[in-house]
C-alpha cells in the first residue's frame, strides 16, 4: 500500500510540476500589455486580446503572486514578470493619497473604479509579501504593511469583531458592498475573511508583528465562532455587521479552500492547541466537500438548499482547491479516500478544464459536460492564482 502510494504521489508530482511551467509559460507569453504597460486586462477563451479592457487590482496582484510564488519554490523560474507586476501595481493601483488599492485602472493606468473593496487590499498584501520573499526589497515590505494598517484602520470591526466589506476611495461607507453581482449586499463575507487571514498569514511570515499574530487568531476564531457551521462543517457565506447569518448556500470551493487555509494560518502562528483544533475542524470541512464531489472526480459549484437544487458546473478554481484541501486532509487524516479525491480531481482536471490547444485553463464545465466557452481566459477574476498556487502547494507538500 505504501509503495502504490509513493509511485501515486511521484507520478502527481511530475505532473504537476509539467502544468506549473505550461502555466508560467502561458502567462510569460500571452498576457503582457506591450502597447501600454502592465498586463492585459482580458482575454477571451480563445485567446483574443481586449486591448483597451480596464485592468483590476485583484488580477494584477494574482500575477505578482504567482510569479513570485513560482520562483520562490523554484529559482530557475525568472523574476522579471513579478518585478514588471510590482512596479505596475504600485504605480497605478495603490492610492498614495488614501491609501489602499482601486478595484480597476483603465487600459492606460488611469484610476476608474477608485472603491476600497477589502478584498482588492487583501491580496495585494498577499502578493507584496510573496514578491518581498523573492526580493528582499524594504519598500515593498513597507507598502504590504501600509495597506494592512489600513484595513485595521478603516475595516476592523472593533465592537463585534471581523472586516466590513468596502468603502469609497476615501474610505467612507457606501451602499453597494458587493463583490460581484453574483453576491449579497452585506456588510460582511466569508470570502473577504478568508483572504484577509490568507494575507495576514502571508505577512506575518515576512513580519512577525505581536498585533498581526493577534489578529490572525482572532479571524481563526471567527471562523470557528461565526463562519464554519458547528453542525454541518460548512460555511456561511454573509452575514450583516452581528454576524447574524444571511444566506444557506454552500459554496463547496470556498469551503474545500478554508479548510487548509485555516490550517495553514494555525500554523504559521505557532499555538499548538489552536493548530490541533483547526486540523480537526479542516479534515470535517473536507469530509463535508465530499459530497460534491461527482463520480468524474470534479467538484460541483454550490448548492442552494431553499430552492432544493445542486449547480454541477465544475469551474477551474474548484478543482484547484479540491486538489489541495483534499491532499491536506489526506496528510492529515491519513484517510485514503482524500488523497483519492484530490488525485480524481487532478485527472479531472486533465482531461476537461485544461487547454491543451491554447494554454492556460478553461473556466469550467456546465453541468451539461460542455464547455463554458463564453468565460475568460484572462480577465478580472480569471487569474494564474488558483491553479498555480495548486501546483505549488502540492509539489512542495509532495517533496516534504
Amino acid at each position: 500500500m505504501e509503495v502504490n502510494t509513493r509511485s501515486k504521489e511521484t507520478q502527481y508530482l511530475q505532473e504537476l510540476e509539467s502544468e506549473l511551467n505550461n502555466i508560467i509559460k502561458y502567462w510569460s507569453t500571452y498576457t503582457l500589455d506591450l502597447v501600454h504597460g502592465g498586463f492585459l486586462g482580458k482575454i477571451s477563451n480563445d485567446n483574443i486580446a481586449e486591448e483597451f479592457a480596464d485592468k483590476g487590482s485583484v488580477l494584477n496582484s494574482r500575477i505578482l503572486w504567482s510569479f513570485s510564488a513560482a520562483y520562490n519554490l523554484d529559482k530557475t523560474y525568472d523574476l522579471a514578470l513579478a518585478d514588471r507586476a510590482y512596479d505596475y501595481l504600485a504605480a497605478h493601483f495603490i492610492d498614495s493619497d488614501f491609501g489602499g488599492v482601486y478595484w480597476t485602472v483603465d487600459y492606460q493606468g488611469k484610476p476608474n473604479d477608485t472603491k476600497k473593496q477589502v478584498y482588492a487590499v487583501a491580496f495585494t498584501i498577499y502578493a507584496l509579501s510573496e514578491y518581498f520573499m523573492a526580493r528582499g526589497y524594504d519598500v515593498v515590505k513597507d507598502h504590504a504593511i501600509a495597506l494592512y494598517r489600513d484595513l485595521v484602520k478603516y475595516s476592523y470591526d472593533a465592537d463585534r469583531g471581523g472586516y466590513f466589506e468596502a468603502f469609497n476611495r476615501e474610505w467612507e461607507a457606501l451602499d453597494d458592498l458587493r463583490l460581484s453581482d453574483k453576491d449579497a449586499n452585506e456588510k460582511k463575507t466569508m470570502n473577504t475573511h478568508l483572504h484577509i487571514l490568507e494575507a495576514f498569514t502571508n505577512l506575518y511570515r515576512i513580519w512577525p508583528d505581536e498585533d498581526l499574530k493577534n489578529r490572525i487568531i482572532a479571524l481563526i476564531e471567527d471562523f470557528s465562532r461565526y463562519i464554519v457551521d458547528a453542525e454541518t462543517a460548512r460555511m456561511i457565506l454573509f452575514f450583516d455587521e452581528d454576524w447574524n447569518r444571511k444566506s444557506d448556500v454552500i459554496s463547496y470551493g470556498h469551503d474545500i479552500e478554508a479548510s487548509w487555509l485555516l490550517q495553514e494560518a494555525a500554523e504559521v502562528v505557532d499555538e499548538p492547541e489552536l493548530l490541533n483544533g483547526i486540523k480537526s475542524l479542516a479534515v470535517k470541512m473536507a469530509e463535508a466537500s465530499l459530497a460534491g464531489v461527482d463520480p468524474d472526480g470534479g467538484l460541483w459549484y454550490e448548492q442552494e438548499p431553499a430552492l432544493g437544487r445542486t449547480i454541477k458546473e465544475k469551474h477551474w478554481w474548484v478543482q484547484a482547491e479540491a486538489m489541495v484541501g483534499f491532499y491536506n486532509a489526506w496528510q492529515v487524516s491519513q484517510d485514503p479516500r482524500f488523497l483519492d479525491a484530490s488525485l480524481n480531481c487532478w485527472n479531472f482536471v486533465q482531461a476537461h478544464i485544461l487547454d491543451k490547444k491554447n494554454g492556460e485553463w478553461f473556466w469550467g464545465i456546465g453541468e451539461d459536460g460542455s464547455l463554458m466557452e463564453n468565460e475568460d481566459k484572462v480577465g478580472l477574476w480569471k487569474c494564474p492564482y488558483h491553479n498555480s498556487r495548486a501546483c505549488i502547494e502540492l509539489i512542495r507538500r509532495i517533496k516534504e
